[in-house]
């Protein structure tokens, strides 16, 4: 297997891995991600890709990077937009690309729809063996680092007086949706991918949610179909009535994607109950129970998405409630299926510092993961950005306090320019 894995190293493929690790939402290398991979991408294709800068770039600049003309270059960008390999964005009246991350990105786009020109059986078993078998694609996205990808955004009316008002405008899906420029819905990428390995539980699939210029390109090439504001809040209502979980993207302004999460399904919460850890995406709030009301009826450990509560009989025959607070999103789920008013948000002690926008938070993830370095010096192919680049690495591997010491520096000096760049 070693000497195999060697072999696809040098692979077109293997030179696209290593550059969807240059961004902090990385893909460990596997077999499994090979045979993903091939699935997704030609051999041609792969080369291409691996060539391509982190940052958004015009169909020139990928003509002059592949040295070909720049209408044969847009042909093919066009084509791996239209399959959502790429994401295209109008910026300034420009059109440019960008290749999205695996997760929340291209892997999920594959899943959006149904389709005929990819084997979707066949691609949500990989999916299901690297995500979910094997771990260290989620350990990675989840565990490692302080800042998250994505983050819980609490029900709203699960949260009762005198806390009602602590609920910042970022933290309300009805916020981004009521604000979002583009909304589009699409499949569940989840309960599509469970259902073609029989697992699907019968929770919404048409209810994904995209947001601004990620709807749009989705929208354009056919992959989510657009919604007005009202269609959208009504969505967002029966995912409430369905006890699904907002999971969205960690960022406080242009939130590009809100999932409605199973339990069961979801991989997210499915990597809360394995690492039993959710330092990366609960809420601003936590469960609280009202020991006076409850009747130890189990209904909120049923229906909790992540089993941080559980009615526990005791040798007496009596029962209580277990919490385990470690893992409790701070969702409301469970505050919403209590009818004998035995569950109660509250805020945490500690609020989550979220990023302001998605620049802030690929910045900071970088940094936390030893590859600001990669972000900042993006142009390969300059050698003194390779050399500022391999010494900027050097930096991120020093001992962890001067390594921290390092990143405090580097993001108070570089921030602001690297979000005006991206």
């Amino acid at each position: 297997m070693g000497h195999h894995l060697m072999l696809e190293k040098q692979s077109a493929y293997g030179r696209m891995i290593d550059r969807l690790n240059r961004f902090p939402q990385g893909a460990p290398e596997s077999e499994t991600l090979y045979s993903i991979l091939k699935m997704l991408f030609t051999e041609k294709e792969a080369d291409l890709v691996a060539q391509m800068p982190i940052k958004p770039f015009t169909a020139k600049e990928a003509a002059n990077i592949w040295k070909m003309s720049e209408l044969e270059a847009r042909k093919i960008l066009d084509n791996l937009a239209d399959r959502a390999m790429l994401v295209d964005l109008e910026v300034k009246g420009e059109q440019q690309f960008c290749l999205p991350p695996p997760m929340a990105g291209f892997f999920e786009f594959t899943m959006m729809r149904v389709r005929k020109d990819i084997d979707q059986k066949t691609l949500s078993e990989l999916f299901h063996q690297y995500i979910n078998v094997e771990e260290d694609f989620m350990r990675e996205l989840f565990v490692t680092g302080d800042t998250g990808l994505g983050r819980v955004f609490v029900q709203e009316p699960t949260v009762k007086e005198p806390y009602a008002m602590e609920i910042l405008d970022w933290e309300r899906a009805t916020h981004v949706i009521e604000t979002a420029t583009e909304r589009g819905i699409s499949m569940c990428y989840c309960r599509h991918k469970k259902s073609h390995i029989g697992e699907a539980c019968d929770a919404p699939v048409d209810i994904c949610m995209t947001f601004n210029s990620s709807a749009h390109s989705l929208i354009k090439h056919g992959h989510a179909r657009a919604v007005s504001k009202s269609e959208c809040l009504e969505l967002l209502h029966q995912a409430w009535e369905h006890n699904l979980v907002q999971f969205g993207e960690n960022v406080r302004e242009g939130v590009n994607f809100i999932c409605n999460c199973c339990g069961c399904c979801c991989e997210a919460l499915a990597a809360v109950k394995r690492f039993q850890m959710t330092q990366t995406l609960h809420s601003n709030f936590i469960m609280q129970i009202q020991e006076e009301n409850c009747v130890k009826c189990g209904r909120c450990a049923r229906i909790c998405p992540v089993e941080a509560l559980k009615l526990v009989k005791a040798e007496d025959g009596t029962r209580r409630l277990d919490f385990n607070a470690e893992i409790c999103l701070g969702c409301g789920v469970c505050t919403r299926g209590c009818s004998h008013g035995a569950m109660m948000l509250v805020p945490r002690p500690d609020r989550a510092i979220t990023p302001l926008n998605t620049a802030h938070r690929v910045v900071l993830m970088a940094a936390e993961r030893g590859t600001l370095q990669d972000l900042i010096f993006d142009n390969r192919m300059l050698f003194s950005h390779r050399l500022l680049g391999g010494l900027l690495g050097a930096v991120l591997k020093l001992p962890a306090v001067k390594r921290s010491l390092a990143q405090k520096q580097l993001k108070s000096r570089f921030i602001e320019r690297m979000m005006a760049n991206m």
